[in-house]
């Protein structure tokens, strides 16, 4: 179990989306939660998301997974990153555990980093909150302040910028963290064989929400209605747009956005999609109604797979989204909605008298037999 050394809710009112910081001893008594050879096993499946990353010569080039072997790389200058290794191995995932009172909704992934000395991506700017944190080996990590920079490398895919002057240049070493917030640049070096684990919070854009409201909107065949004024006349100046017609097409639009329940459900869904694959393998043999019930009464604990968004909304627990879709509970079991979101793993304890609800315990069922939750080992 991965402990912090630092108190999480003082570091958020210190340094959230404020001021990158380096936490020496971050975590205590920290280990690798997994061996480089494991890093090197998980780029090789056709699932996962792995780049290799080198810059021999100052030449940088960056070739994508899976990989069948790593004999011809550099053992210098070059990098092994493996996105949302949390999905995929339970190290990973339990280094997350600590970060659990940030809201799930922001978290991405945990990406895992094997260096070689000299490895790196280069200096870059991301848009998301980062906690780096120190492996084994040692890298020099340097982070600039906000600004104007600009690019280099197009063609790398990196998002390289040309450089930047310092404001935290340090050498981190195994329990080390650094946290760096959007928009600051930053640059990490490899001192000695290294792993590093990235674990990252992202939120929308804008026009990202902007777009997939739209088009929740146009796959729900919501407001498809056209403009209707039966009481139109002539006019002299019919190039113009009368401010009262102006009026009514903007109150078209702003009852289709300002649609609570749509743009709540339209939220829930988009919020809990995962941007990676995710572990999911449907029960087989699938489970029987009866084997579920007996499970859940002998007090054993079912565990949601890895990288799982579950939530819900305060004011209406009523409605679960997992993964993308919405699941309307049963009436009477709006508490199953703390349950199957907040928690990783639960018994039939847990759910208390709900746990003998007929309605429930099938939605429950299917949710085991599509793989989503499945008993724990």
């Amino acid at each position: 179990m991965y402990q912090l050394n630092f108190d999480l809710n003082d570091f958020l009112t210190r340094f959230w989306h404020k001021e990158p910081v380096v936490i020496k001893n971050g975590f205590i008594d920290f280990e690798d939660p997994i061996s480089p050879d494991e890093v090197a096993g998980l780029a090789m499946e056709e699932e996962i998301d792995s780049r290799f990353v080198s810059n021999l010569d100052g030449n940088w080039e960056v070739q994508h997974g899976p990989f069948e072997s790593f004999e011809s790389f550099p053992d210098t200058h070059s990098q092994l990153i493996v996105q949302a290794a949390n999905h995929w191995h339970p190290g990973p995932r339990a280094l997350s555990e600590p970060f659990r009172g940030l809201p799930n909704w922001l978290f991405d992934d945990v990406m895992v980093c094997l260096s070689m000395p000299e490895g790196g991506v280069g200096p870059h700017i991301d848009q998301y909150d980062v906690f780096i944190c120190q492996g084994m080996g040692k890298r020099r990590w340097r982070v600039g302040d906000k600004g104007e920079y600009k690019d280099a490398n197009h063609n790398t895919g990196l998002r390289q910028i040309e450089g930047f002057d310092p404001i935290i240049d340090e050498i981190l070493e195994p329990g080390d963290i650094l946290y760096i917030p959007p928009g600051f640049p930053h640059e990490g070096n490899t001192i000695e064989v290294s792993l590093s684990y990235s674990v990252g919070y992202r939120s929308p854009k804008k026009q990202e929400l902007l777009n997939g409201f739209a088009d929740f909107v146009l796959t729900n065949e919501l407001g498809d209605k056209h403009f209707y004024d039966p009481n139109i006349q002539t006019r002299d100046e019919h190039g113009m747009i009368p401010t009262a017609e102006y009026n009514a097409l903007n109150d078209m639009l702003m009852k289709l956005i300002n649609d609570e329940d749509a743009k709540a459900r339209w939220m829930g869904e988009q919020l809990s999609q995962s941007r990676h694959e995710l572990d999911i393998m449907p029960a087989d043999p699938p489970w029987q109604s009866d084997e579920l019930q007996q499970f859940m009464e002998d007090g054993l604990y079912l565990e949601k797979v890895s990288g799982l968004k579950a939530l819900y909304h305060e004011n209406n627990p009523s409605l679960v989204f997992i993964n993308g879709e919405t699941i309307e509970l049963p009436e009477g079991c709006e508490a199953a909605a703390k349950v199957f979101c907040d928690m990783e793993y639960f018994s039939g304890e847990d759910l208390g008298a709900i746990a003998n609800n007929p309605a429930l315990l099938a939605l429950l069922l299917d949710f085991c037999n599509q793989g989503l939750w499945y008993p724990q080992a």
